[in-house]
């Protein structure tokens, strides 16, 4: 794990003596006997068939998690977290890191790595947690663990949360190592696009309020100083607004973002972001339907509207065709539903995919997914998911089949 500035363990450290004085009455045991262990399990298979000169990749994958997490004394607390990612049977696909190009990539690499180890404070008008965690902000858009992935992206650094008054969230984190999902290590395979460790410093500013039950307003700021990814080419400032809520029944999500380059970014980035979203629920049913716009720029390099720490599988298809933005932008209009059946829950999305600048129709895409608790095993539940790409003029067919197992203690 990267090493925190001294400062911000000082302030730490500060933070817990301060405390220490100002109560006397806690048992320093409470962080042992009120803790809870972890530990998770999650198997899958995945298999991609794309319409190119690629062999079909059948991967078997095995996600181990354990850890520890204590329980509170003075506000004070600590979580540890170890993750093995394991290969079962052959080899039959890319991984980013076991040389087997010839394959359609699946990207969960083999390995052990700390997921997370921090320290974390919290007091009535807010929190502090410095060490190696979880950030996701707002829906993960922007900011996200990528959980998707066999391999969490987490992130080195301090966060902190301060809340002066009700329905308002102040957050601040500065980062200055992202353990992302091709983790844990480097090696002869790697390429500029995919490091195991982004290294540099970046700053995340983000202000919620909840003006009514009916809207919450967030107002934010993403300053990435990426110095090792893509040449740096994907350090970019990104400022924006969000509205969103619901009022019987039907919910609702409007937002903008401008972003510009930052840091030592050799492009200039000039693009927008915008998103419209409508939804509505009826008696366990939910409709959703949306438009989502990041814009292009056809200057020298890629300098459309990137989204280089989301938790991309998110959005845009889970055939995940559009983790790098086009140069020319991406149009997605998509509408889907989510209901209860048979004590899981089924969703389905239908996509549309088309440039923001030039008239190019990229191609169409269908989701669906259905997920189950196992009966007889508390903490297990089964998932059957699928992801079909019709490409036009952009990438080609794409088909994604997963089926997974996970055991949550």
């Amino acid at each position: 794990m990267s090493m925190i500035k001294p400062t911000l363990m000082s302030l730490a450290v500060a933070t817990v003596t301060f405390s220490h004085a100002a109560f006397a009455a806690e048992d320093f045991s409470n962080l042992f006997t009120q803790g809870k262990a972890i530990f998770d399990a999650r198997y899958r298979y995945e298999h991609v068939d794309q319409d190119n000169a690629l062999k079909h990749a059948n991967a078997q994958t095995l996600r181990s998690r354990a850890g520890f997490q204590s329980g509170k004394w003075y506000g004070l607390s600590a979580l540890i977290e170890a993750d093995n990612v394991s290969r079962i049977g052959d080899a039959a696909y890319n991984s980013t890191r076991n040389g087997q190009s010839d394959y359609s990539v699946v990207a969960d690499p083999d390995g052990s790595e700390v997921n997370q180890a921090l320290l974390r404070y919290d007091h009535a008008y807010g929190n502090a947690v410095v060490g190696r965690q979880r950030i996701n902000l707002d829906n993960q858009r922007f900011v996200g663990g990528v959980a998707w992935r066999q391999n969490e992206q987490t992130y080195d650094g301090a966060l902190g949360q301060l809340k002066p008054l009700e329905g308002l969230t102040l957050s601040y984190a500065y980062i200055d190592n992202i353990n992302s999902i091709f983790g844990p290590g480097n090696g002869r395979f790697d390429t500029p696009g995919n490091p195991a460790n982004i290294e540099g410093h970046s700053h995340l500013l983000n202000a919620q309020y909840q003006v009514m039950p009916e809207l919450t307003a967030t107002a934010y700021q993403y300053l990435l100083g990426l110095d090792n990814l893509a040449g740096g080419s994907q350090s970019s400032k990104t400022t924006g607004l969000r509205l969103n809520g619901a009022v019987a029944g039907v919910s609702y999500a409007l937002e903008y973002a401008q972003q510009q380059d930052y840091a030592d970014n050799p492009l200039q980035l000039d693009s927008d972001y915008y998103l419209a979203e409508l939804g509505y629920t009826l008696k366990g049913v939910t409709l959703k339907g949306g438009y989502e716009v990041l814009g292009g720029d056809k200057g020298p390099g890629n300098r459309a509207f990137q989204t280089p720490l989301a938790t991309k599988h998110a959005f845009q298809g889970w055939a995940d065709i559009f983790l790098a933005t086009p140069a020319d932008g991406v149009k997605d209009a998509y509408v889907g539903a989510t209901l209860a059946l048979f004590g899981g829950s089924l969703q389905a999305w239908y996509h549309d995919f088309r440039a923001e600048q030039g008239s190019s129709q990229y191609g169409e895409e269908i989701d669906v997914a259905y997920g189950h608790p196992i009966p007889g095993v508390k903490g297990l539940v089964g998932l059957l998911k699928y992801a079909s790409y019709d490409a036009d003029e952009f990438a080609v067919d794409t088909d994604k089949l997963w089926l997974q197992l996970q055991y949550s203690y």
